[in-house]
């Protein structure tokens, strides 16, 4: 069994000082939402202690989903580059960026250059230059990281993909299926029409959806929403379930579920896959972390009714 981690939308804090220079773009629309709201809910010690207690879970593989920074200053970028080597080494740790990653012209590039051993493929397996999609493999379990992630104007927050990825992603997943891998997609936003508004929608989510009908995949991870939630997309051979995280540093008492990670166990073989999810996370009262929800997504290699299980260890 592979137990991989996933956790997404870090928005590592507290904002450094910023100069004139910093906030005479669009990140002072940002720092205005930090001050007013983030800085109370998103600040503290909620993602240290989410990390620990994933730590000691000890899982084979983490996915981070983006949004490590909030508003790309060089400051933020290199202390979220420290915190990612904390997390673990690239050979553990997946990330693919998210649109605050990205968030003025210029970040994206200092972003990779900064963390790019946690986003680049495994060297044997790049059939191209381009940075994105890349694929990993961890034992029997193909990790492959899109790019929604750019520059976008004030007040929108919107990610990109396009034919060119959407066309290497395919034949990524066409090698990693005749491996008979389990496939798991990363990215930032969701490729779901209606799971976030207008001005923080995936454009290009048309081209993802072909690539899931056309060749599947046996599972997508995505963040930007902050909401635990389960959607699903047609494969060519069944449903693939798309799951999204509430942001790790979320903490408990606000509108958006408190932090949490998922983690997944992924069992058995081609045509006989199973995939079970189990979140973890802080409690909505304040009381500590504990398991929120188990369900199984995969029996059979077949999608199966998500409802939680009976047997799951106790919910929140």
């Amino acid at each position: 069994m592979f137990r991989l981690a996933h956790l997404s939308d870090i928005h590592l804090g507290p904002l450094p000082e910023l100069s004139f220079r910093e906030l005479a773009s669009k990140r002072v629309t940002g720092w205005y939402n930090w001050q007013r709201n983030r800085r109370r809910m998103m600040f503290g010690d909620t993602l240290s202690d989410l990390v620990l207690d994933l730590k000691d879970e000890n899982p084979d593989h983490i996915a981070v989903t983006g949004d490590l920074v909030n508003l790309a200053t060089k400051k933020e970028t290199i202390a979220s580059g420290l915190w990612l080597r904390d997390l673990g080494t690239p050979q553990l740790v997946s990330l693919v960026p998210g649109n605050h990653d990205a968030y003025v012209p210029g970040a994206l590039q200092r972003s990779f250059r900064e963390w790019q051993p946690y986003m680049t493929g495994d060297e044997s397996l790049n059939s191209t230059k381009k940075s994105f999609p890349y694929l990993r493999i961890r034992e029997n379990v193909a990790i492959l990281g899109v790019s929604t992630a750019e520059a976008t104007a004030p007040f929108f927050a919107t990610g990109t993909f396009k034919r060119g990825q959407a066309l290497r992603l395919a034949k990524l997943l066409e090698t990693t299926r005749a491996l008979g891998l389990f496939r798991v997609v990363l990215i930032h936003h969701p490729p779901i029409s209606g799971s976030t508004s207008w001005h923080k929608r995936l454009i290009g989510k048309q081209f993802f959806s072909k690539v899931m009908r056309d060749v599947g995949a046996e599972l997508v991870l995505h963040g930007h929403t902050h909401l635990d939630t389960l959607y699903w997309l047609h494969g060519p051979d069944g449903q693939v379930p798309v799951i999204g995280v509430p942001s790790a540093s979320q903490a408990p008492g606000s509108k958006n579920p408190a932090s949490r990670y998922n983690l997944f166990e992924i069992s058995g073989g081609p045509s006989t896959w199973q995939l079970i999810q189990r979140e973890r996370g802080f409690r909505q009262d304040g009381s500590g972390i504990g398991w929120v929800r188990e369900r199984e997504l995969l029996a059979d290699g077949r999608a199966v009714d998500a409802r939680p299980r009976e047997d799951a260890k106790a919910a929140v």
